[in-house]
């Protein structure tokens, strides 16, 4: 067996190291052939195994009102699969993917679930956006005992064991990123906004808590508009009487579009107010327009404009994928560590059986991830940091601020 630095310079890359070798501590260090592992051993509960492939899904929304903000994670596990594929796959197994489109529609995420897992009958599913879609497909996951990679920053209050979440819970996102704009910004009044369905009213609960019973400020108001609405000219009324210090926005996919026109056309930009979101990625800055929110915050834990050497070369590896014209967001990168987190656990398990999987995973350290160094916490979910990004008009974000390490908390109590 060859080693893995001497197959590494056998792949095509950039730069030197191709980040899929970067990124290689997944891998033992020699390369796996399938005669190493029978299929009869590492595949005892019938999943879409054979002596060369593996099948895996990939279930997003490619079309409908929340395809704005899904695309990117269809694209980013695809790059991670290829990346694998080229290294030689999964046990020596070559990765194939069968795609299906969650339409924006939450019963078809679950309709869909049940065929991967139990017509396709695939080995792990990387999918979901909305915290309204991973809701309909979990009872199909936990039942048929299949395998989820969620890639989304989510509001917590959940823990699976038949789910790995790639994203950022509330107390990685929401109260960390309001203690920074309380004490940056001195913010007192605060008034809350976001789409109307599960995620954005399980964070605006939790964020009221904590600014009212934390941080000694108020909320002066609190809107949910219909998910794919387009009319904001009410609620931006409302925020003009109200006068508040921040806007506090969980406005999801293509209504961040007409949110942000709107506020602009109302003269409500950032030189006039304050505005931190938890729900707008580079992804979403390609419909609005950098003009269209320039000054105003996000709180993730990834913007493409990361200096570090892991982040410049997926970037590269994304935009040689995709073209120059691109762009890697929060979701985006966190849907890039579900294939390799997956190839982690299948390869320390020595077996694709979903029980022996999930339990191989918790404690593995990725100091490659383009976001940095992350951690599988026996919760389920990463240990990360948060960072703000500052809006530029060029569609990019100025990292304005950097958390240490946060523990994952799924369960944040006084929140629940």
């Amino acid at each position: 067996m060859r080693n893995l630095n001497q197959y590494c310079k056998l792949t095509k890359g950039f730069a030197g190291l191709p980040i899929a070798c970067a990124i290689a501590g997944l891998m033992t260090m020699s390369q796996v052939f399938a005669g190493d592992f029978p299929t009869a051993a590492v595949n005892t509960t019938g999943l879409a195994v054979t002596d060369s492939t593996v099948k895996v899904g990939i279930l997003h929304s490619a079309t409908g009102t929340m395809a704005i903000s899904e695309t990117g994670s269809i694209q980013a596990e695809k790059l991670a699969i290829a990346q694998i594929n080229e290294l030689g796959g999964i046990l020596g197994r070559k990765i194939e993917v069968i795609q299906e489109d969650g339409a924006s529609d939450w019963p078809t995420f679950a309709e869909k679930s049940k065929k991967l897992l139990e017509n396709d009958k695939v080995a792990a599913v990387f999918g979901c956006w909305t915290s309204a879609s991973r809701k309909a497909a979990l009872p199909v996951f936990e039942k048929d005992n299949g395998l989820l990679f969620y890639p989304t920053f989510y509001e917590g209050l959940e823990q699976s064991k038949n789910v790995f979440y790639t994203g950022q819970e509330a107390t990685q996102q929401i109260l960390a990123g309001l203690d920074w704009i309380a004490k940056e910004k001195k913010a007192k009044t605060y008034y809350l906004i976001g789409s109307d369905y599960i995620w954005p009213r399980t964070s605006m609960k939790i964020a009221r808590k904590h600014i009212e019973q934390h941080l000694g400020g108020k909320v002066v108001g609190e809107e949910y508009i219909a998910l794919g609405d387009t009319q904001f000219g009410s609620v931006i009324n409302k925020i003009k009487l109200k006068k508040p210090d921040v806007i506090y926005a969980a406005v999801v996919g293509g209504s961040n579009v007409a949110w942000f026109k709107q506020l602009n056309a109302a003269g409500l930009n950032a030189k006039k107010q304050t505005m931190l979101t938890i729900s707008v990625t580079e992804d979403e800055v390609l419909g609005i327009g950098g003009e269209n929110l320039e000054g105003f915050y996000s709180a993730m834990k990834y913007f493409q404009s990361l200096k570090n050497v892991n982040n410049d070369k997926f970037v590269a590896e994304f935009k040689k994928a995709y073209g120059e014209a691109s762009v890697i967001g929060d979701v985006t990168q966190a849907a890039y560590l579900g294939p390799w987190l997956w190839k982690a656990a299948v390869e320390r398990a020595g077996s694709f059986d979903v029980d022996k999987a999930v339990v191989a995973l918790p404690g593995y350290e990725l100091t490659s991830a383009p976001e940095g160094y992350v951690k599988v916490d026996p919760n389920h979910h990463l240990l990360s940091k948060l960072r703000i990004g500052k809006w530029l008009k060029n569609g990019q974000a100025e990292v304005v601020y950097e958390s240490g390490l946060l523990q994952p908390d799924p369960f944040p109590k006084g929140y629940q």
